[in-house]
């Protein structure tokens, strides 16, 4: 895909009615010729809008107004190529435990959970947070009364009734974040989009959760460190190896040598990511136009969510 139509396509299939400051840059930045010539110098990995932008929001650059981005982008592009060649996308959304909530609580208790490309570890307490599920029931069905409180729209689903009880958690990441880090929480806050400022709450929320029981954290491979890991969770729980968009980071390659890794562990296997990056044999029509991850069991496909955790659409 030319770097143009990628940021048309972020803006019209991710910012759209999500982000109105990203939808607006997007489209600006894939008419701006110079610009586009700028990216061209970066290797393809490097060249996503969610990754430039947030860069640009940790350096202190305006991304609400395109002609300022433009010209902030020309003035600082060495600081800016700096950054962006480091850095990746870590978005801990912990909104995302949202839709991995009604797998959770079915599964046989209690759980050892496993979350790869874990980045700070925040998706790994669904059992910690509260959650509101509306379009299941008149005023919205409520599970827990603590903060952060997960908000999810929910179609044709009964969400569960309870939170799945959590033994033991753990994340594998190539570069893990640390919530007590200031340095590393900025770089969350950056991955945050510019109006919202529910979810820059719920960052806070959800790190003072971590920061007060931290989970172990571990630098590795996804395919290489995966069993190693795996063998430290304890015996007499479920084992959840588990992941919310991160493998579209990882090669085509290394993709399916993760997905034979993983069905050779016990327990169970939950992914969430994009339709093109784990791809199955057949999916019905997806409620929008918008981005939309798929949800599975174990290979098997069981509903769309939004990326940011706000909505699932159940299938199975």
């Amino acid at each position: 895909m030319r770097i143009a139509q990628r940021y048309v396509w972020f803006a019209e299939r991710e910012a759209r009615g999500v982000s109105p400051s990203y939808e607006r840059l997007a489209h600006a930045v894939s008419r701006d010729e110079e610009l586009l010539g700028l990216l061209g110098t970066l290797p393809e990995a490097k060249q996503q809008p969610n990754l430039l932008f947030s860069v640009v929001r940790l350096l202190g650059g305006p991304v609400d107004e395109p002609a300022a981005f433009h010209d902030y982008l020309v003035a600082n592009w060495s600081t800016v190529e700096a950054e962006v060649r480091t850095r990746v996308t870590q978005t801990n959304e912990a909104g995302r435990c949202a839709v991995l909530l009604p797998l959770l609580a079915a599964l046989p208790q209690p759980l050892a959970l496993l979350e790869v490309g874990a980045s700070a570890g925040l998706c790994l307490y669904p059992d910690r947070y509260a959650y509101r599920y509306a379009g299941s029931a008149p005023g919205g069905h409520l599970i827990g009364t603590e903060e952060p409180v997960l908000d999810c729209v929910a179609s044709n689903l009964t969400p569960p009734d309870h939170r799945p009880e959590v033994v033991w958690r753990a994340g594998l990441d190539l570069n893990p974040l640390d919530v007590t880090d200031p340095a590393d929480l900025a770089w969350l806050d950056a991955l945050i989009w510019p109006e919202h400022e529910h979810r820059r709450n719920r960052l806070r929320a959800a790190a003072t959760v971590a920061a007060a029981d931290p989970p172990l954290l571990v630098r590795g491979d996804l395919v290489d460190d995966l069993r190693a890991l795996a063998a430290q969770a304890p015996a007499d729980a479920t084992l959840v190896v588990f992941h919310t968009s991160v493998l579209y980071l990882v090669p085509t390659p290394r993709r399916s040598a993760f997905a034979e890794e993983v069905r050779r562990l016990p327990g169970h296997w939950i992914a969430n990511e994009g339709p093109s990056v784990l791809r199955y044999a057949a999916l019905p029509q997806p409620p929008s136009d918008a981005h939309l991850n798929v949800l599975a069991l174990d290979g098997q496909p069981l509903a769309w969510t939004r990326g940011h955790g706000q909505e699932i659409t159940w299938f199975g």
